[in-house]
């Protein structure tokens, strides 16, 4: 038994967390994992196992980079929750009324509480053209104006949104602005910078490149998504100027580690505030009710599961009050919240044990796979803490 922070924390158990992960590796379900648990805001639990690649040639060590996927989107929701708390825009304003070249019903009536929801009745796609290069947030977005429209009243349907949600906030973020500035440079000076998050980018920054685990999809995503100056189908994961709100940052364990803190301690770290402990309240409720989350209502359906509630706050997955198949584990306490990113990140507080969790890995895994993987960790994680 090591610590005590409003409890205990076992060591045999993070030791056999640790044994789990070389196991999986060993057993080549993925390559490698850095893995940090925090108990009241203090690490009991960082460690880096296996490798970059599946050859073993590239030893994980605790400051490597990752594409992070969609826990990118947890960054834009952060700053548009604090852009609702600035009154640039609310939860109850639409969306067509900060864009308004996104018209015509029923999109002209989605909310950015439906956004955050994921039930803006937006179809969930993951690729809008076949041909379109996606790092340009301008480009993408002109395309989601021109040529994508609701599907179904908002409100009405929990359909998990890969990237359109994601681009119509980073536009809001970015029309709203009084400096005019980029969405990359809003993201860099309003979160990464006052947080002290060193090594987080969107895009890989050429000094991060170096530490950079190229993803390794395994077959794992539906679509290509090709670079504009490096090679192969998922070349765009590896470009410099890869402005994609939903899906291009990078960053590492440790960086995820301070974002994740300071959604522990209600929005505050080191005497920066991001956002109030009242807004983060409010963002780690249930906001969809018993409405099943469509994208994984098919992964579960495949996967012989019963489908879940979707468990969707305001910009986070919530492990809600049903013993689910569920990232968030089935150990962690109802009102856990977090985010996760496709077949290989996850982060995850728990406000009632005050234990935060946050695993990023190489060599992404089916979605049903990932599920039950974090499903599995963050229970043993769970299990040391007292």
């Amino acid at each position: 038994m090591i610590g005590k922070a409003n409890g205990a924390v076992w060591q045999e158990r993070l030791d056999h967390l640790k044994d789990v992960v070389s196991q999986d590796v060993e057993n080549g379900k993925y390559f490698g994992a850095v893995v940090q648990v925090a108990r009241a805001g203090k690490p009991v639990f960082f460690e880096a196992i296996g490798s970059a690649d599946a050859q073993g040639a590239k030893p994980l060590s605790l400051n490597s980079v990752f594409s992070i996927f969609s826990v990118t989107k947890a960054f834009v929701n952060v700053l548009v929750l604090r852009a609702i708390e600035l009154g640039r825009f609310a939860l109850t304003t639409k969306v067509s009324e900060i864009i308004p070249e996104f018209a015509g019903p029923p999109r002209e009536r989605v909310t950015f509480f439906h956004l955050l929801s994921h039930t803006s009745g937006m179809p969930g796609v993951w690729s809008l053209s076949p041909t379109l290069l996606v790092d340009r947030l301008e480009d993408v977005l002109q395309e989601i104006l021109k040529n994508w429209h609701g599907v179904v009243e908002p409100g009405t349907r929990c359909d998990y949104s890969p990237m359109i949600n994601h681009v119509l906030m980073a536009e809001a973020l970015r029309r709203t602005d009084s400096k005019g500035r980029a969405f990359r440079d809003i993201l860099r000076e309003d979160l990464f910078e006052p947080l002290g998050m060193q090594d987080t980018s969107i895009g890989v920054r050429s000094d991060l490149q170096p530490r950079h685990v190229v993803p390794d999809m395994r077959g794992t995503l539906p679509i290509e998504l090709r670079g504009r100056t490096k090679p192969g189908p998922y070349g765009m994961f590896e470009e410099e100027d890869a402005e994609m709100p939903w899906a291009g940052a990078v960053s590492t364990v440790g960086d995820l580690g301070k974002f994740t803190d300071m959604l522990r301690a209600g929005g505050i770290r080191e005497g920066v505030r991001i956002l109030s402990p009242a807004t983060i309240a409010l963002a780690r409720k249930n906001w969809t009710g018993q409405m099943p989350n469509e994208l994984y209502k098919t992964v579960a359906l495949r996967a012989g599961w019963t489908p879940p509630p979707a468990y969707i706050g305001l910009g986070f997955n919530v492990r809600g009050e049903g013993i689910v198949n569920h990232q968030l584990g089935t150990l962690t306490s109802p009102e856990t919240f977090g985010n996760y990113g496709s077949g290989s990140a996850v982060f995850w507080v728990d406000p009632a044990l005050d234990v935060t969790f946050v695993g990023l890995t190489a060599g992404l895994l089916s979605q049903a796979a990932n599920i039950e993987r974090f499903q599995r960790l963050s229970d043993i994680a769970v299990s040391a803490i007292v």
